[in-house]
């Protein structure tokens, strides 16, 4: 019940007018790109944020109308297109960190220090659920219990 509330409390925040999903694509690209020049490939961001491609490449196109994103071709590979980061893309990444940065700092300033580091043991617990239960594949999810598993 209180992780659903936090959600529904940070679902409706946005920087700079961006939506969350936007911000959090922005992010994925700031932290997992190996060099801001390389960006990373729609089936890799798909995969780190674990929605489908599609979705991936209408949250870059609206991104890209926004000149924050663009598209460029692998150098190693042309058929190849990598999503980087522009310069307004990273400004508003490192405003967004900055944000993050001071929402947590008031957190730990809310809780004080044994609360705060009991949260952060739950969370690391959350975390190990997490990755030792993997979500379900989607694609393999009957859609209304009529459809045959091919």
């Amino acid at each position: 019940m209180a992780l659903r509330q936090l959600r529904k409390a940070h679902v409706h925040q946005t920087v700079d007018g961006h939506k969350p999903s936007e911000m959090t694509l922005l992010i994925c690209l700031a932290r997992k790109s190996r060099t801001p020049e390389e960006g990373l490939k729609v089936s890799e961001i798909s995969r780190l944020l674990g929605i489908t491609p599609p979705t991936v490449t209408q949250l870059i196109n609206s991104l890209e109308a926004k000149d924050m994103v663009e598209r460029q071709p692998d150098p190693s590979d042309r058929r190849v297109v990598r999503i980087r980061l522009t310069e307004q893309g990273r400004v508003i990444t490192r405003k967004a960190r900055s944000h993050m940065d001071a929402s947590l700092r008031k957190l730990v300033e809310y809780l004080g220090e044994e609360e705060s580091n009991l949260l952060a043991d739950l969370l690391m617990k959350v975390q190990t659920f997490i990755e030792e239960n993997p979500r379900p594949d989607l694609d393999l999810l009957q859609m209304n219990g009529d459809e045959k598993n091919d």
